[in-house]
């Protein structure tokens, strides 16, 4: 590990657990296996992301739930619930049974913004409502203050009365979210790509997710994507009320060959060579900026990263698996991030 770069203290990882259409169980339990696996090789946190109208996971909290009763250490977090799908209020109580159901170790990834494709599906989705939704950070703060316990409602007492042959029940009515689980609220990630939104995560308390993507701003276009990534997480780390200490995780594309057949070698370098010259300018309207996969020996890519700009101001990772691999790919790299890169990095495996 270069000596510049502080140790890496948790390892995680992103998964977005596609399925064949004709046979979903098969590719959720795979999901819940490579889950399983992460957390036989000490991985920190297992991450999911969320897919809609697609073959991909479409109902993370779910599967988080599934998860955490066939685990019993490692954190599982969501990267990201687009909000724009949820209501706020019955999206907090689905989190917070999860959360006790797991022991506390849940770590809600969200985000705001229209839905893709919203013309398209807003008939389905808010038949009655589509114009007036609102998909601006009013959403998080909302699903924020049902979390940490504010109250829902001005109604809280007894409900109502109902005899029964053994005895009366009295139903009682609280005025915030039940379950409550105490300390979600401190586990609930923002997943940000521009300065606007780090700073709202800062200033709200959040945790800051920052991924493989960014927003290309400001008039000095010679900045190159590390350096807008930084520029995000000093923002956001200078508007949190932990300053320094506030959490942000790292979601790079990174693949160690150290174990890989000659043949999972070609597949990974091909990968990576397709997706390449996206990175190379900003893309589209929103003048989106990608990172550059990772492929090499772990011996490699922890020296590229010991010189990557953000990954110096992190000590949290979650690199995102590629999405068109197959299960014994990820077991390969999995295992590879576990036994390989990780120590290189100055990480060491969960007991």
């Amino acid at each position: 590990m270069p000596p510049t770069s502080r140790p890496l203290r948790k390892l995680g990882f992103l998964t977005i657990g596609l399925f064949d259409e004709a046979d979903p169980r098969r590719g959720h339990e795979s999901t819940l296996e490579i889950i399983e696996l992460g957390e036989r090789l000490g991985f920190d946190s297992a991450w999911l992301r969320h897919r809609h109208l697609q073959y991909g996971i479409s109902s993370p909290v779910a599967v988080m739930a599934a998860a955490s009763q066939r685990t019993s250490r490692i954190e599982l977090g969501t990267a990201v619930i687009p909000l724009g799908w949820e209501n706020p209020l019955r999206l907090a109580e689905d989190l917070a049974t999860v959360d006790i159901l797991s022991g506390g170790r849940i770590n809600p990834g969200v985000s705001v913004g229209p839905p893709m494709h919203y013309d398209q599906l807003k008939d389905a989705l808010y038949p009655d409502t589509a114009e007036a939704e609102d998909f601006s950070y009013e959403r998080v703060r909302r699903l924020l203050d049902f979390v940490r316990g504010k109250p829902a409602t001005d109604f809280s007492g007894v409900e109502g009365f109902e005899a029964t042959r053994r005895q009366p029940q009295i139903e009682y009515s609280s005025d915030r979210v039940q379950p409550h689980s105490p300390g979600l609220g401190r586990r609930l990630w923002y997943g940000g790509g521009s300065a606007g939104s780090a700073k709202w995560a800062g200033e709200h308390g959040m945790n800051f997710l920052t991924s493989s993507v960014v927003k290309a701003e400001g008039p000095d276009e010679s900045r190159d994507f590390a350096e807008i990534q930084l520029s995000h997480i000093r923002t956001f780390r200078a508007h949190h009320p932990d300053g320094d200490a506030a959490r942000v995780s790292q979601g790079l594309v990174v693949i160690p060959t150290d174990s890989a057949s000659p043949e999972q070698r070609a597949k990974y370098e091909e990968f990576a060579r397709r997706r390449t010259p996206r990175t190379t300018s900003p893309q589209g309207p929103a003048r989106l900026m990608f990172a550059p996969d990772i492929v090499g020996t772990s011996e490699e890519i922890a020296e590229l990263l010991g010189a990557h700009a953000a990954f110096r101001e992190i000590d949290e990772v979650a690199f995102a698996l590629p999405f068109t691999f197959g299960h014994e790919d990820y077991v390969q790299i999995l295992t590879d991030m576990a036994t390989k890169l990780g120590p290189a990095l100055g990480w060491k495996p969960a007991a």
